[in-house]
């Protein structure tokens, strides 16, 4: 694809498909902002890769307070399954590959 067809397709998108499934992009912005702000608010620390997938699993849960669909439940399980295992091996590998001492 070229600019101009991801251009297009973006749009087609969001105006149409995408608009019907999830509601009101500023409503579903607003909710994902709360989520996220919320989440960020209460970490101490840098965010991490576990972090990354928590968030976009409130994403999924946002766009699910609109729309909720299988395919939302199965991408929030992806997620969850991902952040356990970087919670526990692939994180700390992460860090260990990045030279962190921790």
């Amino acid at each position: 694809m070229n600019r101009d067809e991801i251009l297009e397709t973006a749009r087609n998108l969001i105006n149409g498909e995408r608009a019907k499934e999830y509601g009101d992009a500023s409503l579903n912005h607003a909710r994902i902002a709360a989520l996220w702000t919320t989440y960020i608010r209460s970490k101490p620390d840098d965010l991490t890769p576990v972090d990354v997938a928590m968030m976009l699993v409130l994403m999924k849960v946002a766009r699910s307070i609109e729309t909720p669909k299988d395919d939302s439940f199965v991408d929030i399980a992806g997620y969850a399954a991902l952040a356990g295992e970087m919670s526990t091996v692939g994180w700390r590998k992460h860090k260990r590959s990045r030279g962190s001492n921790e």
